[in-house]
């Protein structure tokens, strides 16, 4: 603390001098000090004369002390800086109500600080140097309590995430032993299938030699009983009776062979038809494909963009045919879209089909190939949704034919769906082995999704 700078009187504040002209730099006034003296202001012209408050401050004068401090504080200390009557003013009201506000020997500097500036005291530079000190040291001490909290933060969230990273590890190690355990499953279940493929072809290729051997013992026997027809045909006349009988016994010696034929014939289908299943069970078991393109690719006279028989009546029965294991569909575009929503433009009507049997071929796993017409289309996309075969039919070549060319091209066994209300292609490809089914049946399903 400086010492004192005025005699000390019997009230304990001495005689406190006039202000006078400061000589500090009011613009660079801590903000505690401004605070100070705005308050000390904003009390005094509440109660000063309205003679001694300056033009500007009259309407601060109204406010309520509270909202003179924080509202007027810049015209407040504007006026006690530009205004040494308005300065000499609140310093008189201070002796009278507020003496201690002037006491430049105080222990709080702030206070000192403001009374030294307001009377203009020598010492108001060092107390101003000493708030400004002190108020950089609480800053300097607030950042280093504020970093503190933040280091101690950070490594707070650091052992957090170090323990999401061991947790997330160890359920990567479960998950790759689980996989694990899997891959060794299905290659087990594979060997498995394996030897029971091998049996069959084995059992296969054995009913094959029988059915062979069978053959070749009922054509021994026909011809032996040919040659003994033929002996008895040049016998006399007398001997007719005897050789009626040996045609009966070779008649009778043909049936058996046939059906002996037969019987072993149906018995190579089911064995075949044993060896269908247990492939296709395989393929289905091994989710196996095949990567390459399908015989609904290479069919000519159309550009991909991207992607027992009758007809169907209802989204029921459609339904049934798509749960059909390696079941294709194949859409009649224009003449679906235009059935289900002819209002929107043919680019809007082949987008919304697209999004709708894209949406139907994830949930059933049916191939899909959609065909539009492609007179008239000015840009054919070159991407198509995941599933869908999207194809344009070429210049000259009518979509129609396209769909015959797709049945066609298809295997024979293979199940086939063409979703038209075109009664002669309906005709042609159910000729062709596919099931025709009316746009509406296809609309009504797409609808239900």
């Amino acid at each position: 603390m400086a010492p004192s700078l005025h005699p000390v009187g019997p009230d304990g504040f001495g005689d406190l001098p006039e202000p006078v002209e400061s000589t500090v730099d009011w613009s660079a006034l801590p903000d505690a000090v401004r605070a100070r003296m705005a308050e000390l202001g904003a009390e005094a012209i509440g109660a000063l004369p309205p003679v001694d408050i300056p033009q500007q401050l009259r309407a601060v004068a109204r406010f309520t002390p509270a909202k003179r401090a924080r509202l007027g504080s810049g015209p407040i200390i504007a006026n006690l800086r530009g205004s040494v009557a308005f300065r000499t003013a609140v310093v008189e009201w201070c002796r009278k109500h507020r003496p201690t506000a002037l006491d430049l020997h105080g222990d709080d500097p702030v206070a000192v600080a403001a009374a030294a500036v307001l009377l203009g005291d020598d010492s108001a530079g060092h107390y101003l140097e000493l708030v400004s000190r002190r108020a950089s040291d609480a800053t300097l001490r607030a950042q280093r309590d504020a970093a503190v909290v933040r280091a101690d933060r950070a490594e707070t969230e650091l052992a957090k995430l170090r323990g999401e990273l061991e947790s997330v590890q160890d359920a990567v190690a479960k998950a790759r032993q689980e996989a694990e355990v899997e891959l060794e499953r299905l290659r087990k279940r594979l060997r498995e299938q394996g030897v029971k493929l091998r049996e069959a072809k084995d059992e296969a290729a054995r009913a094959g030699s029988e059915i062979e051997r069978v053959r070749t013992e009922a054509d021994a026997a026909l011809a032996a009983l040919a040659e003994q027809r033929d002996r008895e045909h040049e016998r006399a006349e007398v001997e007719r009776g005897r050789a009626a009988r040996a045609e009966a016994d070779a008649e009778i010696a043909r049936q058996a062979a046939r059906e002996a034929r037969q019987a072993d014939e149906v018995r190579l289908a089911l064995l075949v038809d044993t060896l269908d299943g247990a492939v296709t069970g395989l393929r289905r078991e091994l989710a196996l494909g095949g990567s390459g393109p399908r015989p609904a690719d290479l069919v000519r006279g159309a550009t991909e963009a991207q992607g027992a028989v009758g007809r169907v009546e209802d989204p029921a029965a459609l339904e049934r045919l798509l749960a059909l294991p390696t079941v294709h569909l194949v859409v009649d575009g224009y003449n679906v879209t235009k059935t289900g929503y002819p209002e929107l433009s043919l680019s809007d009507q082949r987008e919304r089909l697209i999004r709708q049997l894209a949406a139907l071929a994830a949930r059933t796993s049916a191939e899909v190939t959609l065909v539009f017409d492609g007179a008239g289309v000015v840009a054919v996309p070159t991407t198509a949704p995941r599933g869908v075969r999207v194809l344009f039919s070429d210049p000259g070549v009518l979509a129609d034919d396209v769909i015959r060319a797709l049945v066609t091209a298809e295997p024979e066994g293979r199940p086939v769906v063409v979703v038209t209300s075109d009664r002669a292609v309906a005709d042609s490809v159910r000729r062709r082995g596919a099931h025709p089914v009316p746009s509406a049946v296809l609309l009504a399903r797409l609808g239900r999704s």
